[in-house]
C-alpha cells in the first residue's frame, strides 16, 4: 500500500498549485492526509463510501472515490474552489488513483526482483509475471551490489533509487546490508558500461556523504532467468574482493582470478595445503621486511634488479634475503613454480584469516 506520507505530499503540491483544500479518508472515515480540517463527519463518509455514487457533495466538499483494482481504497474530499471544486477535486482524483496504480506496479515489480533474486520462481513464472509485469525478458542485463558501512542507515537504497531515477533498472534490498541495481545494458560495449556505471555510482554515493562504500558486479547475462546467477557472482566478488582485493573500492566477477578458486576451498583443505607446504609454520609468520620483500618481489614479477631498486636495497641484499627464505622454507622464489606456491599460500591464509574472523 502507498505511504500515507506520499499521499500528505501529493495533497500538499496540488493545495499550492490550485489553491484548494483536500482531504483523504480511507472507507471507514479515518483521515490519512489532509492539508485543512475538512471533509465531514465519519458517518457522512461512510455512507458515501457504501454509495453507488462515484462523486457527491456533502457539508460543502465535493467527494470522490479512489478505487484500487475495482476495490474502494480511498475517499477524497475537495474543498475551497466554488463552482471549480468539482473539476479540481475529480483531477486530484485521477492524479492519486493513477499514483496508487503505479506504486502497486512498483511493489509488484520489486517483489518480483527479490525473488528473482534470490532464485525462488519456476522457470515458468518468471516468464509469465515478466509479461505481467511489462518486463522484457531477453536483453542484457547484470547485477550490482552496494555495501556501505551504514546498511540501512546510510540511506544508499533512497540515494540509488534517485541515481537510476526512472530507466528500465531494477533497485531493490534483500537483507540490511546491501542494496542491489539489476542494471539494463546496451547490445555494445556491456563490459565498459558496467565499469563506467559502477565507478559513477560510487562516486555519486561519495558526494552525497557514503564514505567507504564497496561495488561488485557480475557477468552479463542475456536472459532474464540467469538474473540470480549474476546476483550470485557479484556476491561472490564483494567477499573475494574484501579478502584479496581490499584497497578497492570497486571490483569484478571476471577480475577474481585464482581468488574466485581459492575463496571455495574448505578451510580443513586450506590448513593440510599450509601444513604441508610449511610444516607448523604459517607465511604470514615472517617479520615486516620480509613480507615486504617478497610482495615486493612478485609485484615486479620476479626481477631481481627492479626490486632491489624499488626497495632501495643492494642487489646483494636482496639475494641474500631470499637465500635466508629459501633456507627457511624450502621455496627458492626467484624459481617459478616455487614462487607460485608461495603465492598461492599467501592468498590461502589471507582466505583462512578472513574466514576465521568473519561472524556468520
Amino acid at each position: 500500500m502507498i505511504s500515507n506520507q506520499i499521499l500528505q505530499n501529493t495533497i500538499d503540491g496540488l493545495k499550492n498549485i490550485t489553491r484548494v483544500d483536500f482531504c483523504i479518508m480511507d472507507v471507514d472515515g479515518k483521515k490519512v492526509a489532509s492539508t485543512a480540517d475538512i471533509g465531514g463527519s465519519v458517518g457522512a463518509v461512510t455512507e458515501f463510501a457504501a454509495s453507488v455514487a462515484d462523486s457527491q457533495e456533502i457539508q460543502g466538499c465535493q467527494f470522490f472515490k479512489i478505487f484500487d483494482d475495482q476495490i474502494l481504497e480511498y475517499v477524497l474530499a475537495a474543498a475551497g474552489a466554488g463552482e471549480d471544486s468539482y473539476m479540481i477535486g475529480k483531477l486530484a482524483a485521477f492524479q492519486i488513483q493513477n499514483l496508487v496504480i503505479a506504486y502497486k506496479e512498483r511493489l509488484d515489480k520489486d517483489n518480483f526482483v527479490k525473488n528473482l533474486l534470490l532464485d525462488n520462481l519456476l522457470l515458468v513464472d518468471i516468464y509469465s509475471r515478466s509479461k505481467k509485469l511489462h518486463i522484457q525478458t531477453d536483453v542484457p542485463r547484470a547485477v550490482l551490489i552496494v555495501e556501505s558501512p551504514g546498511g540501512r542507515d546510510s540511506n544508499v537504497l533512497e540515494l540509488a533509487r534517485t541515481y537510476f531515477g526512472n530507466s528500465k533498472d531494477f533497485v531493490t534490498e534483500v537483507d540490511e546490508n546491501n542494496v542491489i541495481i539489476v542494471k539494463e545494458l546496451p547490445e555494445d560495449d556491456r563490459t565498459r558500461e558496467m565499469d563506467r556505471t559502477a565507478k559513477q555510482l560510487w562516486t555519486f554515493l561519495k558526494k552525497e556523504g557514503i564514505q567507504d562504500s564497496r561495488i561488485a558486479y557480475g557477468t552479463v547475462i542475456q536472459e532474464i532467468k540467469e538474473v540470480s546467477r549474476s546476483y550470485k557472482e557479484a556476491r561472490m566478488a564483494l567477499d573475494v574482493g574484501k579478502i584479496f582485493f581490499g584497497e578497492r573500492e570497486i571490483i569484478a566477477y571476471s577480475e577474481l582470478g585464482i581468488g574466485r578458486l581459492i575463496y571455495q576451498l574448505p578451510l580443513p583443505l586450506c590448513k593440510m595445503f599450509i601444513r604441508e607446504i610449511f610444516g607448523g609454520k604459517s607465511p604470514d609468520d615472517f617479520d615486516q621486511e620480509t613480507l615486504g620483500t617478497i610482495y615486493k618481489f612478485f609485484e615486479n614479477s620476479l626481477n631481481v634488479s627492479e626490486t632491489s631498486r624499488q626497495l632501495f636495497i643492494h642487489r646483494n641484499t636482496l639475494v641474500y634475503r631470499l637465500d635466508k627464505l629459501q633456507k627457511s622454507t624450502g621455496l627458492d622464489l626467484r624459481v617459478f613454480e616455487d614462487a607460485i606456491t608461495f603465492k598461492i599460500a599467501l592468498m590461502v591464509v589471507k582466505y583462512m584469516r578472513y574466514m576465521e574472523t568473519t561472524d556468520f
